[in-house]
């Protein structure tokens, strides 16, 4: 049994996850930290991180960016490994992140779902292939008409995996527009769509003479983020201190 420390658990997010760990045989929360105690919860929650002195194998955070550095203060002072889920952090906090996985396990990844992660490997073999035998590649991302950032943090992960995947020689291309020139063969095209309640969707295109070859992620609720968050703790109980992220888990 994996015990969690739930950071940001009156939240959306932090709310899912109480709900799947509920159901998961081999994982409890033993508390929440949040700013406030709203009652809703089946475990303690703290308004105090530093009073939270509960014993557990892991912590979950889906919190704010501006919450994360006394997290990982408390993460490194109590030395308990944290899945960190929050996004939108600086330069300075990602530097700070460097050097409490030094210290204690800290996994970070661009997008939590197990899908996004096995379709990052699977597009590596696939643009080994076919990339290599001359095919474009194209990725177009939706998601709903709030989301702020365009293309999406994942999309741009799904690009570097491809690029990785042909030694780095591709740039990207998120803008046709303005451009009146045939398709460069070392561009990946980035393309972003914002419209109605999509969660995400994420399609990636291999196209080449004659023939394409698409493979294609949609996200129907934000529970597939929960449920990656919830297994990538289950993983790195009892890890040693590194820089971890959802490939590890996905690798076992």
């Amino acid at each position: 049994m994996v015990k969690i420390i739930m950071h940001g658990c009156n939240g959306h997010m932090g709310q899912v996850i109480s709900g799947l760990v509920e159901k998961d045989p081999d994982a409890e929360i033993v508390a929440g930290i949040d700013i406030a105690d709203q009652g809703k919860n089946s475990y303690p929650v703290f308004t105090d991180m530093d009073a939270c002195q509960t014993e557990a194998d892991a912590i979950i955070d889906f919190s704010s960016a501006k919450a994360v550095d006394a997290l990982l203060d408390y993460s490194v002072k109590r030395q308990i490994p944290v899945v960190l889920c929050t996004t939108g952090l600086s330069e300075e906090q990602l530097a700070k992140v460097e050097r409490a996985s030094e210290k204690v396990a800290v996994l970070r990844s661009a997008n939590m779902s197990l899908g996004i992660n096995t379709l990052l490997k699977l597009i590596q073999d696939a643009a080994k292939v076919l990339a290599a035998a001359g095919f474009d590649m194209e990725i177009v991302e939706r998601h709903h008409k709030l989301k702020l950032d365009a293309p999406s943090g994942t999309a741009l992960a799904l690009a570097d995996s491809l690029n990785e995947a042909m030694d780095n020689q591709y740039h990207y291309v998120y803008d046709r527009s303005q451009r009146r020139e045939q398709r460069d063969a070392k561009e990946i095209g980035i393309s972003a769509v914002r419209g109605g309640t999509i969660v995400g969707d994420h399609e990636i295109i291999f196209a080449g003479p004659d023939e394409v070859i698409e493979f294609k992620h949609t996200a129907y609720s934000k529970a597939v983020f929960g449920k990656g968050a919830v297994e990538a703790a289950k993983f790195l109980a009892g890890k040693p201190a590194g820089k971890y992220d959802m490939s590890d888990v996905i690798n076992g």
